[in-house]
């Protein structure tokens, strides 16, 4: 690959990474919701790791049934990190969570997902 667009990819990702960057992320972004999980429920599940401030789960408009996903906002950066560390992976009402980060999106504007270095 070309030496200067790895150089480019370099710099950028170590803008998105660097812990010192004044930006910070306190939502995550929860995937695997059963459909029996409700806004409480998932407040329950993340509370004991910090003051959530937020709970929002996206619910299809025909069926009113949860999508299975959902967003959690912290009120620190590091009560979302060590929410992140512990529950991804663990079960919630028999199925397993996928936790990420929440990515800021522009209304209109396009979605950059990371491949977590895939």
């Amino acid at each position: 690959m070309n030496r200067n667009l790895m150089s480019v990819a370099r710099k950028a990702l170590t803008k998105v990474h660097n812990p010192n960057s004044p930006a910070t992320n306190n939502k995550l972004f929860v995937a695997g919701l059963s459909w029996s999980v409700d806004e409480r429920s998932l407040k329950d599940a993340f509370c004991s790791f910090g003051d959530v401030t937020e709970v929002r789960i996206l619910y299809d408009k025909d069926s009113g049934r949860s999508r299975g996903f959902g967003f959690v906002s912290f009120c620190k950066e590091d009560e979302a990190v060590s929410a992140k560390d512990a529950m991804d992976g663990k079960a919630l009402l028999g199925r397993p969570l996928r936790i990420s980060y929440a990515l800021e999106r522009a209304r209109g504007g396009p979605v950059v997902v990371p491949n977590g270095g895939r």
